[in-house]
């Protein structure tokens, strides 16, 4: 049975490309009769893509020969269907799971689009951990009580300023800060510039373990946001914690 070589040494590319972004090298399991390549993440060590070689008299290819593939997982599954129809794109193989997919490393998939798909994949099979570092930034809304901390009069004097660090925030997410009464309403949009500031405080009302660093980049009139306009206009009937902001509110804060 021939072997399909990777058109324009494109299977190289994929070596390096992998290496550099990731910082993997490939894993060659043993008792394997196909040419076989394993990578995986470094922490969960689940596998993130594979390289094998395909038989062409799989259906939708047609000879005796073999192609090398690149095996990824799709986390979409609707999404992994549509795929399918495109040229250049099987079921997974050898892999049986459901989402993944076969790349034909034969040219027929454009270099930079293979590597699309390869951060897809590392995402979907990726830690929590991970998954946490390498998402995109959010957009949150974050309670402050005047009791406990007069934010007002802290961005009077500062830019920036630091923060109880909630659940889920990370560095570059944008908070928007709700006063509450007798204010209540979003007075502030930040950029968060760090996060997981050591700092100890349980006061009875107040528990922190780290806190995070905030810079002011927009204040808002104090009748725009009220309590009642987040409410009949966004859905937002509580802030008592960390939450997302829904895109048409998000537009209008922008």
């Amino acid at each position: 049975m021939d072997r399909i070589i990777a058109h324009a040494d494109i299977e190289e590319e994929i070596f390096a490309y992998i290496k550099k972004k990731y910082r993997v090298s490939p894993e060659y399991p043993q008792a394997r009769r196909l040419y076989y390549a394993a990578f995986r993440h470094r922490d969960n060590r689940k596998q993130f893509a594979l390289l094998a070689d395909m038989p062409k008299k799989r259906p939708g290819l047609n000879d005796e020969n073999t192609v090398t593939v690149l095996n990824v997982k799709i986390s979409d599954p609707l999404f992994a269907d549509l795929l399918l129809q495109r040229e250049g794109f099987f079921k997974g193989y050898p892999v049986g799971r459901s989402g993944w997919l076969a790349i034909a490393l034969d040219g027929t998939v454009p270099f930079e689009e293979i590597c699309s798909w390869l951060e897809e994949s590392y995402i979907a099979t990726a830690s929590k951990e991970t998954k946490y570092k390498l998402r995109p930034p959010k957009e949150w809304v974050i309670p402050a009580n005047p009791k406990y901390y007069d934010v007002q009069a802290a961005f009077e004097e500062l830019n920036e300023i630091d923060w109880t660090q909630g659940k889920g925030i990370k560095t570059g997410d944008t908070v928007f800060i709700y006063v509450a009464a007798p204010v209540s309403a979003i007075l502030y949009k930040c950029r968060v510039t760090k996060t997981g500031i050591p700092f100890r405080l349980d006061n009875g009302e107040v528990r922190a373990n780290s806190i995070m660093r905030i810079k002011l980049l927009k204040r808002y009139a104090p009748d725009r946001f009220t309590f009642d306009i987040l409410g009949k206009e966004y859905g937002i009937f509580a802030v008592r914690g960390p939450r997302g902001i829904p895109k048409s509110l998000s537009d209008a804060l922008k």
